[in-house]
Formats: structure tokens, C-alpha cells, sequence
């Protein structure tokens, strides 16, 4: 079954996708902006400020995401995923109603001139590939535009480009008006640039609590660990877990993988050494991608830029030599050293990657579907041993589905989750790394952890809170100290080590002070020579000392303030852009009917 569904997953989608457009023509009569002229036509999934929701147009945007996601991964979308996926369609979708109403309502609009001009010199950015519109590689825009002018261009591109430019005119019209007024004034952009350029060089004293008092020194009663858990019990949520048997199917390539890539890397050598290009059989041969290109030029690099064994072999070839194959974790390499100093090496590779070969992977999915076949006759357990396969335990929770060595099972809490019953066994699914079935052995709903399985956690929060308290009045000691004495008589009088800083900015990371918190604020509040009072941040406590200030250069400044200010107004936009839109969707009335309305299609 898993080597069938593999094999016609292309036919699969090419007839999904032409089912899909021929609903959209011929069931829904979706027009060329993508919306229905049937606005409902029995598909209303939901309402977005009284306005429809269409099906059709969700299963567009969704596919369209479906698509993108594909793309970006090698292994399977998960259960996890395809909801996520579901859920960022309606959320894109909703707003995009939202944008359209809004135009709507401030009646922007294109003109037929304004579209006319952005068509003759805005191309989509499709166009841009497109040979047609090259010249010598480069887009050619008069091309496109004795394009446009030919009366064999068909008329269903133009409206579609009609349609696609009102749309675009109209929206750059609506950020226009949006984020008009968008400026920072020079006293904003003077704070900005202290933030980042003025600096102070700084002395410390940190005390941890954890450190300072010892757990002997204080207690948490039984009675106080219940007290927290009584007024604290919606603290204590917990999510569904599941217990379950596994079994799985490395997908890495096997020993005979790793022998056929070396056959491989081995004849491609042969054909080299028998007067073949180097750079053609990169060309064709090589697996990197960065260099393949190139005739495999790596270019000149240094040592210890390279894995070990790669760069072993590159320091020991004569120059021009042709390796045999040198093995690393990316698969097998042919090396050959064009120039080489004793800290500097000029060279080129081919990389043939260890991978499984046909015959292995189809060995692999038959594997899968007999261990999917005895699964639905029988134990895990039974199946595994038929098969040679060891069972393991797992437990994973709803929302967090994660196993050491597989990674996120999100298929398999999907089915343990809302599908199975005690003691079923799963289907066979897949991860970017296996093959994997499982079997329930238990399942307990979310709740809330009892008293007993709480304690541990309450006890261990109380008892840092207690050593903070005591840490406290040792702190706040060592500071009258400090002021009847100095920082440094202080410190070594109670043990302690005054750290100094480099000089930092605002909006720097300091080792032992940490960022953009209290103690950082605090080392700019104090004038040079001045010392702090006690100071707490991230769980510990500061006495500051502030050594030497050193301002931001105001003239340089005023010499870049323009250049600043131009620099932050596209990020100012974009700010106010969000701001906008999230308000337009917090005000918006939505009714989100898809859990019922497809899960009745779904039956």
C-alpha cells in the first residue's frame, strides 16, 4: 500500500487538481478575482462581518498554502501540520475579506488609466522568468510590452491582468492611506541613536541565591506546598498523554546503500582518470549543489573549514592527483588539489551522496506494507516479531507528540488521540527519518494534576522563592556596607568578587548583568563614580557601580540622522500597516462555521 500511494501520488494530485477547477467553473462559477458569483451555492462555511464565506474559496487559499508547504519539506505534512495549515488558510482568508471590505468602504478604487500605465511598466513578477520577455538573460521590458500590443495576446490574459492590477492599485491605495503620517521626529531618532551608540563601563557585585543559601537553610512545609496547590489549581492543567507500543523502519541507507554510492563514486573516478573533464562530470555527477555548478570549484579555503576527513585528504594529495573516494558524513567525495600552501588550498570535488537505491527502497516500502498487513491481525508485538523488529515504550502528549530518535509523531497522536481504542493498532506512518506503527496501551484525558503529582514542582518553586527572601536581607546588608565603606571594602570583606564590564550600549548583551533589563537601566541611570542600591534582575541581585560614561557622538548623528530616518520608515509603515489590520480584525464580527459544516461534508 505505502509503495502504490507513493508511486501514484503525481496522478493523485493532477486529478485532484482538475477536479478542483472543474467544481470551481462549473459548481461554484468563480470569477477571475477568485470569488464566487454564487456567493453561497451551499457552501457557506462561515461569515465575515455579515459577508460569506465561501468553500470554495478557503479550499483555494488552503491548496495554494498546501502547495508552499510541500516545498519547503522533504518528508510527508503531517496530521499537526495539515491543521495548521487549515487554520492559516481561514486566518488569510478572513483578513483578505476584511482588506476588501474595507476598500470597499472608503470607495478606493482603480482608474482604467492607472491600470493601463501600471500594466505597461509593473510586470507580475512572474513575467520576469519568462524567456519570452528576455533579452541575454535579462528582462526585456519593451518585450512585454510589444507583447501586450500584439493583437494575438488572448483575451483572457488581459482580464486577468486587469483584474490583477485594479486589485493591486487599490491595495497600495489603502497602505497609502494607512500608514500616511508615518515619521519619526529627531528627538525619537536621537533616543534611538543613544540606545544604540552611547555606552558606560561598569563594576558589579552579583549574588545568586541559589548559590548563597543552601537547601538546609530553609523549609517549605507540607501545609504551605497544599496552601499553593488549593489557590494555584489552574496552574496545574495537563494536557492529554497517551502510552503507547512502537515499532519503526530506519529510513537511513543500509550497508549495500553505502557499498553502491562507493561502486558509484568509484566508476566516476575511473572516467576522470581515463581523460573525462573534471568539471563536466561535476557538472552532471556532483550532489553539491554550492559547487556542481562551478565543475565543482570549491574555491581557496583554510584549514579547519572543512570536515576532517576531507580536509585530511586535501593536505595530503599531490597536487592535480585524483582521490579515490574519501568518505564523510555527506557520502563519498573525489578530491583534486589544484594549488595548496601549508594554510591555504586550492581544489575541486564531486560528491556522490549515500543514499538508498531503488531496489533498497523498494524493499523498504514492501517492509512497511507487510508490517501495515499483520497489523491488522494482530499485536504490535506479533507483527514486530514476524518482521525481526524490536518494540519500544513511548509516551507523548497532545500538542507536544515528541520521541527520542523520530522526532514529532504528530500522525500518531492525531490517531491515539481522537481515532483509536485501547489495544488498537495504527496504521503504518511516516516521518522525514522512518516508517513507524504504534499500538494504544493507554490514554488519559487533560485534567488537572492531583496534589501528590504537584508537590515535587510546588516544592521546588517555594523553596527558591524562600532563598530569594533570605537573599535578600543579605543583600540589602551588603549595600549599607557599601555605602559606610566602598564596593571593593565590601566585597572583600564578605568574600565576594567585583566583576567589571567592557563598555556596552543599551541595547547590548553583558556577561553577568544580562540584557534590556533593570540592572542594564540601572548602570545608565548613575553618573560616573556613582554606586547603586540593590538592584534585582532575573532572579538575582546588583550592587552597580558606573565608571565611565561615554556619550553618543551627536554631530555624527546629525551628519546620518536623514539617512536613519529613512532607513526606520519602511519598518514604521509596516508597523502601523499591523497595527491596522489587526484592529480591523479584533473589530470584526466572524463566524467560523467549518467544524461543522465539513466535518457533515466529511460524513
Amino acid at each position: 500500500m505505502m509503495r502504490t500511494m507513493r508511486e501514484n501520488t503525481k496522478w493523485i494530485m493532477l486529478l485532484t487538481a482538475l477536479a478542483f477547477i472543474a467544481l470551481m467553473v462549473f459548481e461554484w462559477g468563480m470569477d477571475l478575482s477568485g470569488r464566487s458569483s454564487a456567493q453561497a451555492s451551499g457552501g457557506e462555511i462561515g461569515r465575515v462581518n455579515g459577508d460569506p464565506v465561501n468553500y470554495t474559496q478557503f479550499r483555494a487559499v488552503y491548496e495554494g498554502l498546501y502547495r508552499q508547504q510541500q516545498q519547503l519539506q522533504d518528508g510527508p505534512i503531517t496530521a499537526a501540520q495539515n491543521r495548521e495549515i487549515e487554520e492559516a488558510a481561514w486566518n488569510q482568508l478572513v483578513m483578505e475579506m476584511l482588506v476588501q471590505q474595507e476598500l470597499r468602504k472608503r470607495g478606493i478604487t482603480a482608474s482604467d488609466a492607472e491600470v493601463r500605465q501600471a500594466a505597461r511598466i509593473a510586470p507580475p513578477p512572474e513575467f520576469y522568468a519568462n524567456e519570452l520577455f528576455q533579452t541575454n538573460g535579462q528582462f526585456d521590458l519593451a518585450k512585454y510590452q510589444q507583447f501586450l500590443a500584439s493583437p494575438a495576446v488572448d483575451d483572457q490574459l488581459l482580464l486577468q491582468l486587469e483584474a490583477y492590477y485594479r486589485d493591486l492599485i487599490a491595495r497600495n491605495k489603502l497602505y497609502r492611506q494607512v500608514t500616511a503620517g508615518s515619521y519619526m521626529t529627531e528627538g525619537e531618532l536621537w533616543r534611538l541613536w543613544q540606545d544604540q551608540n552611547e555606552k558606560v563601563r561598569a563594576r558589579f557585585i552579583a549574588l545568586d541565591p541559589e548559590a548563597m543559601i543552601g537547601d538546609e537553610a530553609v523549609t517549605v512545609t507540607d501545609a504551605e506546598v497544599e496552601a499553593f496547590y488549593r489557590s494555584h489549581r489552574n496552574d496545574f492543567q495537563r494536557p492529554a498523554r497517551a502510552s503507547l507500543r512502537l515499532v519503526a523502519l530506519d529510513k537511513a541507507p543500509t550497508a549495500a546503500d553505502t557499498a553502491a554510492a562507493r561502486e558509484r563514486a568509484l566508476a566516476v573516478r575511473k572516467e576522470i582518470v581515463d581523460g573525462a573533464d573534471f568539471a563536466e562530470v561535476a557538472r552532471r555527477e556532483s550532489a553539491d549543489p554550492g559547487s556542481a555548478a562551478l565543475g565543482g570549484d570549491l574555491g581557496t579555503f583554510g584549514k579547519g573549514q572543512m570536515v576532517p576527513a576531507f580536509e585530511q585528504a586535501v593536505w595530503s594529495l599531490r597536487i592535480n592527483q585524483v582521490s579515490e573516494p574519501v568518505e564523510t558524513p555527506y557520502g563519498f567525495h573525489i578530491i583534486q588539489v589544484q594549488k595548496r600552501t601549508a594554510d591555504e588550498a586550492t581544489a575541486r570535488h564531486i560528491l556522490i551522496p549515500i543514499q538508498r537505491t531503488a531496489e533498497s527502497e523498494d524493499a523498504l516500502l514492501e517492509r512497511a506494507d507487510s508490517l501495515e498487513r499483520l497489523g491488522e491481525s494482530m499485536s504490535l508485538a506479533d507483527a514486530a516479531e514476524r518482521l525481526g523488529l524490536s518494540v519500544r515504550t513511548a509516551e507523548i502528549t497532545e500538542g507536544l507528540p515528541f520521541v527520542a530518535g523520530l522526532g514529532r509523531l504528530d500522525d500518531a497522536a492525531d490517531w491515539a488521540f481522537n481515532e483509536a481504542k485501547k489495544g488498537d493498532v495504527s496504521p503504518v506512518f511516516e516521518t522525514p527519518t522512518a516508517y513507524y506503527m504504534v499500538e494504544l496501551v493507554e490514554a488519559v484525558p487533560a485534567g488537572t494534576l492531583t496534589l501528590e503529582e504537584a508537590a515535587p514542582g510546588i516544592r521546588a518553586r517555594l523553596l527558591a522563592n524562600k532563598k530569594i527572601d533570605e537573599a535578600r536581607k543579605i543583600a540589602r546588608d551588603l549595600v549599607d556596607k557599601v555605602r559606610q565603606a566602598s564596593l571593593d571594602e565590601a566585597a572583600k570583606a564578605n568574600g565576594i568578587v567585583v566583576r567589571e564590564t567592557e563598555p556596552f550600549s543599551r541595547t547590548d548583551y553583558v556577561p553577568g548583568l544580562g540584557q534590556a533589563n533593570a540592572a542594564i537601566g540601572t548602570a545608565f541611570g548613575l553618573e560616573a563614580g556613582q554606586t547603586s542600591g540593590l538592584v534585582e534582575a532575573q532572579g538575582a541581585f546588583f550592587i552597580i557601580q558606573t565608571v565611565e560614561r561615554f556619550p553618543a557622538d551627536r554631530a555624527e548623528f546629525e551628519a546620518r540622522k536623514d539617512q536613519l530616518r529613512e532607513q526606520l520608515a519602511l519598518g514604521l509603515e509596516q508597523e502601523r500597516w499591523n497595527r491596522f489590520l489587526a484592529s480591523l480584525r479584533e473589530n470584526a464580527k466572524v463566524v467560523d462555521n467549518r467544524a461543522k459544516v465539513l466535518s457533515a461534508s466529511a460524513r
